[in-house]
């Protein structure tokens, strides 16, 4: 009687969230125990299971970005791995792009997909048909949840309710509500009290930090976080979404008579902070990916007018909270960056090694992707659609004083 080719198994398991993971027998323990006693019912067709755990406790399924699965991934690379057991198919990810690539890298490592609870098994076409119809319904369960979580979002702060995120100087959550912290409700009136004498903002950020006042970080004060105070409806008891102004629950700090003063006041006298509040439509297609290499931080974007001309141009983060400047590059011009970085996606685009990952993508012949670049092509799309071909191919862009650094996303190129 031949012997039977032993199938090594190794059994994946996720969770979203880590609540209960702390239990003697969380889910993680209950799908790897349903995945061993799948594979011992499969003994007489040779499978073990590895004695390897691969778990992903509180990681979304929204992405492949895991530890576990990317050290589970390296041993199917090497061979260690022929099978790999799941309690159900969105444990391993809820994606459609994502388990299409997995897949791929499955086929060409020669490595089998088995649901438990779904009898998948991706050795047979039947299967393989079922895989995909049952990963489409995974993604469309995803983004119904996500919809509903958004929706449940907005319905909340039209109701004037904290959902959450970072808390303004003055406040602290509380049974999921904002409630008042008397001391740092006392420097927020200070400041709004103190505006209405001096209207400077930059006089009131010299002041705290002289007398060691501190933020809600615990960082330096400067002109834009005295501003932000000075805007932020929370103080009058209210919330602005998309928009609108609604009732908020929180209590307010500050009275209508001074917070309707300091708005005429700023309104009048401060152009800057008139530019800011009405935040002229500006695409910056760097935003989130330039970097100062000098200091190591994010650059953003930002803007003037002089003599009735705007001048957008990007500055260091850390550099504009230190109280003395020291950054040797501090701000740059957007135009003369993005002609940098624009000039070197028109190469790299056009590089034969590009142009072949494009047409293996897109089915397309080289030679069209090729005349598809040309310079009529950047000469027509709009700003958007620039910006969203930026963001799918750089990683990061880091200035430093005698050089630029370009990283590329390859992976982006097979999403154009």
């Amino acid at each position: 009687m031949a012997e039977i080719n032993k199938k090594r198994c190794a059994i994946y398991c996720r969770k979203s969230v880590e609540d209960g993971l702390e239990q003697e027998f969380n889910s993680l323990d209950a799908q790897r125990e349903a995945g061993e006693a799948y594979i011992a019912s499969q003994k007489a067709n040779g499978w073990i299971c590895l004695p390897e755990r691969y778990d992903d406790g509180g990681f979304s399924g929204g992405n492949i970005d895991r530890p576990a699965l990317k050290r589970l991934l390296k041993d199917c690379e090497n061979g260690l791995v022929d099978i790999i057991v799941v309690y159900k198919i969105d444990r391993l990810s809820r994606s459609i792009l994502d388990f299409a690539e997995l897949t791929k890298m499955f086929d060409k490592w020669d490595v089998a997909f088995v649901s438990v609870t779904q009898e998948i098994n991706t050795h047979t076409s039947a299967g393989r048909m079922m895989l995909n119809i049952l990963i489409t319904f995974a993604q469309f369960e995803r983004e119904v949840i996500t919809e509903r979580v958004r929706d449940k979002m907005s319905a909340s702060r039209k109701k004037g309710k904290w959902v959450g995120g970072s808390v303004t100087l003055g406040y602290k959550p509380e049974n999921h509500k904002l409630v008042v912290v008397p001391e740092e409700a006392e420097i927020v009136k200070r400041i709004f009290l103190r505006f209405l004498e001096t209207q400077s903002p930059k006089q009131i950020a010299f002041e705290l930090n002289r007398e060691h006042v501190p933020t809600k970080r615990g960082t330096s004060w400067d002109k834009q976080i005295v501003y932000r105070i000075l805007t932020n409806r929370h103080y009058i008891g209210k919330v602005f979404y998309k928009g609108v102004e609604y009732a908020g629950e929180q209590e307010a700090i500050i009275d209508m008579a001074t917070w309707t003063q300091c708005q005429d006041y700023m309104k009048a006298t401060c152009s800057v902070f008139t530019d800011h509040v009405q935040k002229e439509e500006n695409i910056a297609p760097l935003k989130g990916l330039l970097r100062c290499g000098c200091c190591n931080g994010a650059m953003s974007s930002t803007w003037s007018k002089k003599n009735g001309r705007k001048h957008c141009y990007y500055y260091c983060v850390k550099d504009v909270r230190r109280p003395i400047s020291i950054c040797p590059i501090r701000t740059i011009s957007a135009g003369e960056i993005e002609r940098v970085v624009n000039e070197q996606i028109k190469k790299i685009l056009i590089t034969p090694e590009v142009v072949t990952r494009i047409a293996a993508s897109t089915g397309e012949c080289p030679k069209d992707i090729m005349d598809l670049f040309s310079e009529s092509f950047w000469n027509e799309i709009t700003p958007g659609e620039r910006q969203r071909l930026i963001q799918l191919l750089l990683e990061r862009v880091t200035i430093n004083e005698s050089n630029i650094k370009i990283e590329i996303r390859t992976a982006g190129i097979t999403s154009i």
